[in-house]
């Protein structure tokens, strides 16, 4: 999903890489290791092996989370960390009791749809998308020889990285995070939950020692993918005003 942002970034003379987190995609799929510090240790690890000094690390959703984790637990890996509707989440706020967190933000069990029904679920709800943004969200799927699908993230593994979300405080590392965060944010059009975001972030912001925000208004939660090109410049302006400094 995050294939439209990196040709325009490339585009710009940037490069980027896009993991697939333990557990998506092709990446290995163990059955524990899906805390936070787990996570980001998967990451620096990574750039370890590619020999990579520091990154600017970008994140959607609970990607978000992660990449505040990694600016929080690894500064001298990043650069800066960049939120994308995300970094905020704290659901044990709207769900103080994980059974009902469990119930209410379980994820569709989609494994054994026909492949083309997806498709063409995706296409009719995102009709603005860009191709990069289509093929990317099918792309969190195998497509089986007997044109059924499967989430590369299974159910169970779904479950357990929710269960770390719903357990993270991103508020409570703000004030000592060193690192520029800066959010990318959606706001939906649902007015309570934008309300929310609202007043996360600028209690993020008032903590932070570099912040910023920029909204995308009207956008879908998975924006990166809507709005691929408007992202890739929101970095590039602010790795050149120094920002990410």
């Amino acid at each position: 999903m995050w294939d439209g942002m990196g040709r325009a970034l490339a585009a710009r003379g940037h490069r980027s890489i896009a993991v697939d987190l333990r557990g998506h995609g092709r990446s290995d799929k163990p059955d524990d290791g899906y805390d936070f510090d787990t996570v980001c240790q998967d990451l620096c690890d990574l750039l370890d092996a590619l020999a990579i000094e520091q990154a600017i690390f970008v994140g959607q959703s609970w990607g978000g989370n992660i990449v505040v984790h990694a600016a929080h637990q690894h500064p001298d890996r990043v650069v800066a960390a960049v939120p994308v509707d995300g970094g905020f989440i704290e659901l044990s706020d709207s769900f103080p009791e994980w059974e009902t967190c469990a119930e209410r933000m379980q994820p569709p069990r989609l494994a054994g749809m026909r492949g083309s029904r997806l498709e063409s679920a995706i296409r009719a709800t995102n009709i603005d998308w860009p191709e990069t943004g289509i093929i990317g969200s099918l792309s969190n799927f195998e497509f089986h020889e007997d044109g059924t699908i499967s989430p590369w993230l299974t159910f169970d593994r779904h479950m357990l990285i929710l269960k770390e979300l719903w357990k993270h405080r991103p508020s409570e590392m703000f004030a000592s995070i060193d690192r520029p965060v800066l959010f990318i944010t959606a706001d939906s059009g649902d007015v309570a939950w934008t309300s929310n975001k609202e007043t996360a972030i600028n209690s993020a912001l008032a903590k932070l020692k570099s912040g910023g925000a920029h909204w995308f208004r009207p956008a879908h939660h998975d924006l990166h993918a809507q709005y691929p090109e408007q992202c890739a410049m929101i970095l590039t302006t602010n790795y050149k005003n120094g920002f990410f400094s």
